[in-house]
């Protein structure tokens, strides 16, 4: 079975082709937004043709729902949901923080994974794996968050203090906060390799596979991005008709 997969919640932009859990091939381009909804376009394409692969031949479509960049799973999602349609294949959504989790090899420590949400904030949610149904998966362990990262760190170090476990951190927050982690949490905080720091589309698709083994799969018209908070001209404009409600109350 053929899972085309696409992610483009962040700067980083991937596709994969997974047949039957083996990897054919994967793209990764580091993208301005701007341009992402060409690039995506020629990242299919370049990937099909050097497999040999026919668009008809993909059996499912899978795709990085978010949370993340605004924009970027705007490109995704509508990407992946057209090419679906238009070739009456299945689609799913993947939640961002799963796949990003799922890039981390199988481990005894609590997995964090951490998507920068700018302001001092990052959107993440707490994992460990399993392998009691014959192959490695994932348990979550909280709901999604968005969230301070002086919070976040709270948070994870009444886990540690409680159960003794480490915590591995992954994702791009590693970058602005991964020092401020080793402060707050010393040993009992460890990171990924940065080959490994970033979301891929192979994680999607892997799955993406998985769910639609267990009989599940996104309705095409129903499917939108999860974005976990509003955007920041969301905000703004109801931050401004606050004030203006305010002044003539």
């Amino acid at each position: 079975m053929k899972v085309l997969a696409l992610e483009t919640s962040s700067l980083v932009a991937s596709v994969a082709l997974v047949e039957d859990r083996i990897l054919l091939g994967e793209s990764i381009l580091k993208h301005k937004k701007k341009s992402l909804s060409r690039e995506l376009v020629f990242m299919i394409r370049d990937m099909l043709d050097g497999l040999e692969v026919r668009a008809g031949d993909i059996d499912l479509f899978a795709v990085s729902k978010g949370p993340g960049s605004f924009t970027g799973l705007r490109i995704g999602v509508t990407t992946a949901k057209a090419m679906a349609y238009a070739l009456d294949k299945p689609i799913i959504g993947v939640p961002t923080l799963d796949a990003l989790a799922y890039n981390v090899p199988t481990c005894e420590h609590i997995i964090c994974p951490v998507m920068d949400a700018r302001n001092n904030q990052v959107y993440t949610a707490l994992y460990q794996w399993s392998s009691n149904i014959g192959h490695r998966c994932r348990q979550r362990l909280s709901g999604y968050m968005g969230l301070k990262i002086e919070e976040l760190v709270g948070n994870i170090r009444a886990m540690v203090d409680k159960t003794g476990q480490k915590v591995i951190f992954t994702g791009d927050g590693i970058i602005p906060y991964g020092d401020y982690f080793t402060k707050e949490l010393g040993d009992k905080c460890a990171f990924t390799p940065y080959g490994l720091m970033f979301q891929r589309a192979s994680s999607v698709a892997e799955i993406a596979l998985d769910l639609f083994l267990e009989g599940k799969q996104d309705d095409c018209f129903s499917l939108v991005p999860f974005y976990l908070r509003k955007s920041q001209a969301e905000r703004m404009r109801e931050s401004e008709e606050t004030r203006l409600e305010s002044r003539n109350s």
